[in-house]
Formats: C-alpha cells, structure tokens, sequence
C-alpha cells in the first residue's frame, strides 16, 4: 500500500482547503462527518490494495457510504463558502 491514500478529503475538494480547515476547526459535525470519510475511505482503500478482504457488497456498500459523505461534506463547504462576505 502507498503512504498516500486516495480520495482523501483535500484531494477531493482540492480548491477549498480555506474551508476545510475553517469547518474542521470551526464544526464538530463536519469534523464527525470528515473523521468517518477518513474511516470509510481507508477501508475502501485497503480492500482495493488486496490488505483486507470483503465480498463485492461490501465495498459497493462502503463506496456509497463516501459518497454520501462526500455529498454532505461537499453541501457543507458550500454553505461556508456562501457565508464568507468579499473583502
């Protein structure tokens, strides 16, 4: 396995980093919600890289469940980033 793990939350939303950290430090739903992506994607991850086995279910299971984090989380940063006034 590579010390990099795919889809991580700063790959996925690779712009808003402002954001992400805003909400992390700012939100303890988002942080539940960014903690469980890093969770689920890991295992996603690993399943994939053939370190832990899993029937095609449950990773079809687990891909759905990132990606309605990743929809909630997206929802998330649009609402901060809609809440910042221009400088």
């Amino acid at each position: 396995m590579s010390a990099h793990t795919p889809h991580e939350l700063h790959d996925e939303f690779p712009h808003d980093a402002d954001a992400l950290h805003r909400l992390k430090v700012s939100n303890a739903h988002f942080v539940e919600l960014a903690e469980r992506h890093h969770v689920v994607n890991r295992e996603i991850h690993r399943i994939a890289a053939e370190i832990d086995a899993a029937s095609d279910e449950r990773l079809e299971t687990l891909k759905r469940e990132r990606l309605h984090l990743l929809d909630e989380i997206a929802a998330m940063i649009e609402q901060q980033e809609q809440g910042i006034t221009p400088a």
